[in-house]
C-alpha cells in the first residue's frame, strides 16, 4: 500500500478500533468483576443480602418472587444456595458451583467455545451463595448497542476527513511539482494553510521563484552577452577588413583598439559579477573608513566630471567605519557615482552625501538628470538592463555597473535603492556600521566638501 491517504486513514481506523475494543474490554471486566469496589460488585453484594433477607423472612415463595424479578430484568439465570451448594429454591444439590469461586473469580463474557461464565458472591455471614449464570449464547456484542454504531460511523467519517485534510495538500503539491518539473516554471502551490504543510508550500514557492528568476536571468544574460559581443566583434571585423585595404589605417587601428577595450571591459565586468556571486564566504573582511573611501572616489572622478562640465559635491561630516571587502565596497560606490556622472546634464552637479543613523551608514548619490521611469526603477539593478529601449550606447556602459553594486552591497548585509528626486535620480546605499570604537582604530576625520568648480 503506497498511498499516503490510505495509510493515514487505515492508521486512524485501526487506532479507533483498538480504542473501542479497549473500552468494551474495560466495561466487560468491570461488569463481570465480583470485587466490591466495582459497580457490579456493589450491586451483587446488595442482591445477595436482599435474597438472604427474602429467604429468611418469607421462605421459598419470597425468594422465588425476588429471584424471578431479578432474572426477568437481567436475563441472567440466578441460583441461591446454602453453604453446601444446595439450591434453596429447588432443593437440587449444585456442588459444582462451589468450585467456581475457588477456580475463577471472574471470567470475560465471551464464550468462544468455553462454558458460560458463572459469577458468585457470598453473603456477609458466609451461609449463602448467589450465583449468576449467563444465559446468552453470544456475548460478543452484548456491550455494543445500536447507539454505538452511530458513534463508530461518526468516528470513521472524522478519520476520513482528517486523512483527506492531511494528504490533499500533499497531492496538490505533487501535481505542482510535476508541472514545474515538466518546464512550467510559473507553477505555484497554494499557501492558505498555516501549518507545516503550508510552510512546505511556501518554501517550494520561494524555491520556484528563485529558480524561475535565475533561469530568466540566465536566458537574458545569454541574450545580452551575445548582443554585447556581437556589435563590437562586427565592428572589429569591418575595421580589420578596411585596415587590410590600407586606407586611413591609423584611424582604423584606433577603432580596433577601442572595440578591443570595450570587449575587455565587458569581460572584466562579467568576471566581477561572477566573483561576487560564486562564494560570499571567501570575501576579504577588513576595516574600511567609508568617509575616506568616498573622498578618494570623488577625487578620482573629477576628470570624468570635468569632461561633462559637472561639479562633484561631497558632504561627509562624520567618520564612518565598516567591516567588509574594501574592493567590493569601492566598486559598488564607484559604479553608482559613475552612473550618476554619465547621466548628469552638462553644467549640473552630482551630490554625494554620507550620513549615519544608529547602526546604519547611508550614502546618497544624486544627479539632476531626467531620472528614470517609475516602472523601470525596480529593474535598473538587473544585469544588462537599460532604460533605453533602442539600446543605444551614446551614454556608454554595459548595464552591469548597478547590478554589481547591488550584489556587493547585499554581500555586506546592506541595501541599495533608487528613487526619482525630481529632478534627477537619487540612489541610496545603506551599510551596517562596524561595532568598533572609532577611537581605538581610527583617527577622527573632518571631511570637507569637494567640488570641481
Amino acid at each position: 500500500m503506497r498511498s499516503l491517504f490510505a495509510k493515514t486513514l487505515l492508521w486512524f481506523l485501526a487506532t479507533t478500533t483498538v480504542a473501542i475494543l479497549g473500552i468494551i474490554l474495560t466495561t466487560a471486566l468491570t461488569f463481570t468483576s465480583t470485587e466490591p469496589r466495582g459497580p457490579f460488585g456493589t450491586l451483587l453484594t446488595a442482591q445477595v443480602e436482599e435474597a438472604k433477607a427474602a429467604y429468611e423472612s418469607g421462605g421459598r415463595p419470597a425468594l422465588a418472587s425476588m429471584l424471578s424479578k431479578f432474572q426477568q430484568a437481567t436475563n441472567i439465570h440466578v441460583v441461591f444456595t446454602d453453604a453446601k451448594g444446595t439450591d434453596l429454591l429447588t432443593g437440587e444439590p449444585r456442588p459444582e458451583l462451589l468450585r467456581v469461586p475457588r477456580r475463577d473469580r471472574w471470567r470475560l463474557p465471551f464464550p468462544f467455545g468455553r462454558p458460560r461464565p458463572v459469577i458468585a458472591r457470598r453473603d456477609s455471614s458466609g451461609q449463602y451463595w448467589l450465583f449468576l449464570i449467563n444465559q446468552r449464547e453470544n456475548w460478543t456484542f452484548f456491550f455494543l448497542q445500536r447507539q454505538h454504531l452511530w458513534i463508530i460511523g461518526l468516528v470513521v467519517l472524522l478519520c476520513y476527513a482528517f486523512a483527506y485534510h492531511l494528504t490533499s495538500p500533499v497531492r496538490r503539491l505533487r501535481a505542482v511539482v510535476d508541472c514545474f518539473g515538466r518546464g512550467d516554471f510559473s507553477a505555484r502551490a497554494e499557501t492558505n494553510r498555516r501549518d507545516e504543510l503550508g510552510q512546505l508550500a511556501q518554501s517550494f514557492n520561494q524555491m520556484a521563484e528563485r529558480i524561475q528568476t535565475l533561469l530568466a536571468a540566465e536566458r537574458r544574460l545569454l541574450q545580452d552577452v551575445s548582443h554585447e559581443l556581437r556589435s563590437p566583434l562586427a565592428r572589429l571585423g569591418v575595421a580589420i577588413e578596411l585596415a587590410r585595404s590600407g586606407e586611413d589605417r591609423e584611424h582604423l587601428l584606433d577603432r580596433i583598439q577601442k572595440e578591443a577595450d570595450r570587449l575587455n571591459e565587458l569581460v572584466g565586468e562579467l568576471l566581477q559579477v561572477t566573483r561576487v556571486e560564486v562564494d560570499p564566504s571567501k570575501q576579504k573582511m577588513e576595516t574600511v573608513r567609508l568617509d575616506e573611501l568616498l573622498g578618494d572616489l570623488v577625487y578620482d572622478s573629477l576628470l570624468e566630471a570635468k569632461a561633462k562640465d559637472c561639479n562633484l559635491l561631497l558632504r561627509a561630516p562624520d567618520a564612518v567605519t565598516l567591516n567588509g571587502d574594501e574592493e567590493l565596497i569601492r566598486r559598488a560606490v564607484e559604479n553608482v557615482l559613475r552612473n550618476a556622472i554619465r547621466y548628469a546634464p552638462m553644467g549640473t552637479s552630482v551630490d554625494v552625501d554620507l550620513s549615519r543613523t544608529g547602526a546604519t551608514a547611508q550614502v546618497g548619490v544624486r544627479d539632476y538628470g531626467p531620472g528614470v521611469p517609475d516602472e523601470s526603477l525596480p529593474r535598473i539593478f538587473d544585469p544588462f538592463y537599460r532604460v533605453d529601449s533602442d539600446r543605444n550606447r551614446a551614454s556608454g556602459g554595459l548595464g552591469l555597473g548597478l547590478a554589481i553594486a547591488r550584489r556587493s552591497v547585499e554581500l555586506h548585509k546592506g541595501k541599495l535603492t533608487a528613487q526619482n528626486a525630481h529632478p534627477g535620480l537619487l540612489v541610496t546605499i545603506e551599510f551596517p556600521v562596524a561595532a568598533v570604537p572609532l577611537a581605538e582604530t581610527l583617527k577622527p576625520a573632518a571631511p570637507t566638501p569637494v567640488s570641481t568648480s
